[in-house]
């Protein structure tokens, strides 16, 4: 029988809207309600397995918003409602764990936390769950934040870098010199080649009272007006003032919130085998290939001299495919996409707008 310690406690982000992985990925189910790889999980599903491993079940709440609660509650029915944090407006990961880590705090004082997105993938689970309990037990006494770097294996221009300062008096634990979000191709070759940058997975460890700490330094006022009350504020009347005040909150990610202008952070090179599946060329980078480098997802398909595509068509469609390199090809509802693979997410950003813009919301 596990045995878990009921100090520790899990945000898993699943509010976003998922759009580089249009056109499987759309507004109205993102991917990470998704079942993408036809496994039987969904990616929030999987990410919940995972942290349930090591994290007390009734420790883990969902960050999402009032378009997609219905799928956590559906996807997580073992999950109690009240861990549902279900916001009426977009507003970044920052706002969320700021929110969380209210609520956490609130339940308990000495608690440790850790914040991770819902849509990765880790391929050793066991060095996982080992990774995330030593970073909750150093951070106990220790008032920084630690968040999970790994090491670059290609110049990937999605990712945010950190780059490793001075090590700490713990292995593979360094102080956080600089952090670069999503650079351009010749400074993430520069990133890579240097040995001195992780990859940022967007993984946040701290001790609740420290996070708190550095969240009232992006968010002051809006902190002071939850917990100017003398007493303790109810469930009740927190949900009202999220409904009530949460547009007030800036438009902030939680890597800029912790990462930019921070002196207390550090960084574990962590070796846990990660992937961020939020791209095409990631998830391509990442999947087993067949025959000529082509990736195919659950997918019908004959090819011919086609080499280095990534291809996911709708169950009960053959695709043909004749002469590819390269490529994204990836059907969902009434949308076909055919494109270069290279760096997608800024293709497929332009695509998304486009398309919204010219042929509605449907499409998207």
């Amino acid at each position: 029988m596990t045995t878990y310690n009921k100090r520790n406690y899990c945000v898993i982000l699943a509010g976003g809207k998922g759009r580089r992985l249009w056109p499987c990925s759309r507004e109205r189910q993102p991917k990470q309600f998704v079942d993408f790889f036809s496994t039987g999980r969904t990616l929030l599903q999987e990410t919940f397995d995972r942290v349930k491993n090591f994290i007390p079940l009734e420790n883990i709440y969902i960050s999402t918003n009032h378009e997609y609660a219905h799928f956590v509650v559906e996807q997580l029915p073992e999950l109690p409602k009240e861990n549902v944090l279900s916001e009426p407006i977009y507003r970044n990961t920052a706002p969320s764990v700021a929110w969380a880590t209210y609520r956490i705090y609130h339940r308990d004082e000495n608690a440790r936390m850790m914040v991770i997105p819902s849509d990765h993938t880790v391929i050793r689970e066991d060095r996982f769950s080992d990774n995330m309990l030593r970073g909750m037990d150093m951070v106990d006494s220790f008032d920084h934040i630690l968040t999970m770097g790994v090491k670059p294996t290609r110049p990937e221009t999605g990712y945010g870098y950190i780059q490793k300062g001075d090590p700490t008096d713990t292995e593979h634990i360094y102080k956080v010199k600089s952090f670069t979000e999503k650079p351009d191709a010749e400074f993430a070759k520069l990133f890579m080649e240097s040995g001195e940058f992780l990859w940022n997975t967007g993984i946040y460890i701290a001790n609740v009272q420290h996070m708190r700490l550095c969240l009232h330094k992006i968010f002051p006022a809006v902190f002071r007006i939850l917990e100017a009350r003398e007493e303790r504020v109810s469930l009740e009347d927190e949900l009202i003032f999220i409904e009530e005040k949460f547009s007030s909150y800036p438009n902030i990610s939680i890597d800029y919130g912790l990462l930019d202008n921070n002196e207390d952070v550090c960084v574990m090179e962590s070796d846990f085998g990660w992937a961020d599946l939020g791209m095409w060329h990631s998830i391509y980078d990442t999947k087993k290939r067949v025959e000529g480098d082509n990736v195919v997802i659950d997918t019908d398909v004959i090819l011919e001299e086609c080499k280095g595509n990534i291809i996911k068509l709708p169950k009960g469609r053959l695709g043909v495919i004749q002469g590819l390199e390269g490529y994204i090809i990836a059907e969902q509802g009434n949308v076909l996409l055919i494109c270069k693979k290279g760096d997608s997410s800024a293709l497929i950003r332009k695509y998304v707008n486009d398309v919204k813009l010219n042929h509605g919301k449907e499409y998207v």
